[in-house]
């Protein structure tokens, strides 16, 4: 991969994750949050969750390669189950930074701070698998390299709507329980319901995604469709409590 190839990559990676979050915090009309926490979100999400979660997932896999021997089996149940618990536990934590807390003074921060670090985890992800997919490319024969470019986009551009809201708006919910247990000063465990809703969020995605019986095409449509309704009620639920306020 030469640099140019390189840069392309960062850029269809990190770009689309980084406009979402500003738009993201812009909705926010009244006291919108200040940029350094944003960008600790962002960063969190983008390296310590990342790191975090695929450790976690490693040792989760562990007892699944043990009782399973079929590697499509184990793909599955690592899809739906595996990597949204681990994904959606480890890309929160980032409200519990110090400087990221103490701005949880209104409910919909949560819901702010929580999408924007499932933004910066989803800007890694694009990369890796963009990587991924761009060394898969080096072994396939009979595509010339423009062909191959233009499937490497509309991958990309794939990633950069389905995959990145579908983590903004999962880790949106378990940020506003955070918020809302820090704020009524409530039991971390009230922060569980919404913690369930971003892990079946993002099981349902991967699963869609994933589901090829009744073709690919059809699942993949249902999915981009309800991120699209995730991202709406997201936004409409940050602009409805930040109405509260005036």
């Amino acid at each position: 991969m030469n640099r140019f190839t390189f840069l392309i990559l960062i850029v269809l990676s990190f770009l689309p994750p980084i406009v979402y979050a500003i738009w993201i915090r812009n909705t926010e009309k009244i006291d919108r949050e200040s940029w350094m926490p944003i960008i600790l979100c962002f960063i969190w999400g983008a390296t310590i969750a990342v790191v975090a979660a695929v450790i976690l997932e490693i040792i989760l896999e562990i007892p699944l390669s043990i009782s399973i021997k079929d590697g499509n089996v184990i793909g599955l149940i690592m899809a739906i189950l595996i990597a949204p618990f681990a994904e959606e536990l480890t890309k929160p934590l980032a409200l519990r930074m110090k400087v990221v807390n103490r701005e949880l003074d209104e409910l919909e921060d949560g819901l702010i701070y929580g999408a924007v670090a499932g933004l910066g985890f989803s800007a890694t992800e694009n990369m890796l698998y963009g990587w991924s997919f761009l060394l898969q490319g080096k072994n396939l024969g009979g595509y010339s390299v423009g062909l191959f470019f233009i499937v490497f986009l509309i991958f990309m551009l794939i990633r950069s709507f389905g995959g990145c809201l579908l983590h903004a708006t999962a880790t949106a919910w378990t940020g506003y329980g955070i918020g809302k247990s820090v704020m009524e000063k409530t039991s971390v465990f009230k922060i569980f319901p919404f913690f369930v809703l971003a892990f079946f969020l993002h099981s349902c995605y991967n699963l869609l995604v994933a589901f090829e019986i009744n073709g690919v095409v059809i699942g993949f449509v249902i999915a981009m469709f309800l991120v699209f309704v995730s991202v709406y009620v997201v936004r409409k639920k940050i602009q409805f409590l930040d109405s509260k306020s005036r």
